[in-house]
């Protein structure tokens, strides 16, 4: 018993030294275990300080990654122009998506990734028929009578669209600050479409127009599946389900078309298959699955201005004095955007959207 004694009062006097200094009355042998669970029990009064913590370093990765793919999407343009060189529209754009197909199926290959849920196919076809077939196709189409610097003002209204079907589909109520700042953009981007184009929209217009539209439900989808799925298997199942597709109009267009190979040519190939197509599209979803939808979306507000950098430097263009003041314009008015709170929360994920998926 005295053995007992002077352990537990051992014990419970270099507990209390770490507080008071002052010595206890001794307690019980039960008591002992209380003494020891006291000293763990403190360490989690760092945890509320931990998340906020944790939480910057996916969105700071995010950002980096969306910003990237935005980088990659603005030399879409001026490659797209030197492929024209080569090859005719439809033969262009065939062979991107065939190019990127095959990437896309050797990466998945090569670390036997599963095959998507049977409920996520439907998703992955918005997603290949918006950036995979729809959006190359309908630029292309436009680019043989429009100038990039043009057609980069245009699509600068692609933040916008984004960003409102993202809310649609995820349930988000903007706010009337943020529809008039949106209708505020729309309205540059259509009064400088019919500017230039001398007082009524062009075959070239409309093809851009329509690439808006479906290469936003693209992205908003593809942002959607990027959340229960790796964002590079989200670009790389859609551009498989492609494959067939593209194979097909190659076979077709090559012998239809002329084609007259040059280093511009290939290149211009080269980048929008390689690299606006797979490359970019995977650090976008990645990056998109991070920080959502409608905050990556806006990061393409610097995407006119930068293909009209790369339209002067890489294809000599010369570029209009209305061309960067409505780029400018547009990106006023897109920001304002997300200086205005929404109101309302996302609706709750379907089953089985946990959260942003590593890969």
């Amino acid at each position: 018993m005295r053995a007992q004694d002077s352990a537990t009062g051992s014990g419970t006097i270099a507990v209390d030294a770490g507080t008071e200094g002052t010595e206890t009355s001794p307690t019980p042998g039960p008591g002992a275990p209380q003494h020891t669970a006291e000293a763990p029990a403190q360490a989690p009064s760092a945890a509320p300080d931990a998340p906020p913590h944790t939480a910057q370093s996916p969105a700071r990765r995010g950002t980096l990654l969306a910003a990237l793919g935005v980088v990659a999407f603005s030399l879409t343009f001026p490659s797209t122009a030197w492929g024209l060189e080569s090859f005719g529209p439809w033969s262009l754009v065939a062979l991107r998506s065939t190019l990127a197909a095959l990437i896309a199926g050797g990466f998945l290959l090569a670390v036997r990734a599963p095959v998507p849920a049977r409920r996520h196919w439907g998703g992955l076809a918005v997603v290949a028929g918006g950036v995979v077939i729809g959006f190359p196709l309908l630029t292309t189409l436009a680019l043989q009578t429009s100038t990039t610097s043009h057609a980069a003002v245009v699509v600068g209204l692609l933040p916008l669209t984004t960003a409102v079907l993202g809310s649609l589909r995820t349930g988000e109520r903007p706010s009337r600050a943020f529809w008039v700042a949106a209708l505020a953009g729309a309205a540059v981007v259509i009064g400088f479409t019919v500017q230039q184009s001398g007082g009524a929209l062009t075959s070239g217009d409309l093809y851009l127009f329509g690439a808006l539209l479906v290469c936003a439900a693209g992205y908003t989808e593809g942002g959607r599946l990027a959340r229960v799925m790796p964002g590079w298997q989200v670009i790389g199942w859609a551009l498989i389900l492609c494959l067939p597709l593209a194979v097909a109009g190659s076979a077709v267009a090559l012998p239809l078309e002329p084609v007259h190979l040059t280093a511009h040519g290939v290149l211009g190939l080269v980048w929008v298959a390689a690299g606006s197509t797979f490359f970019g599209l995977y650090v976008w979803y990645k990056g998109m699955a991070e920080i959502g939808v409608p905050r990556a979306s806006q990061l393409q507000l610097a995407q006119p201005l930068l293909t009209l950098a790369w339209s002067f430097l890489l294809l000599g263009e010369e570029v209009s004095a209305a061309a960067p003041l409505a780029a400018v314009a547009v990106l006023v008015c897109i920001a304002a955007t997300q200086r205005t709170g929404r109101r309302g929360r996302a609706a709750p994920r379907s089953a089985g959207e946990t959260g942003p998926v590593r890969s």
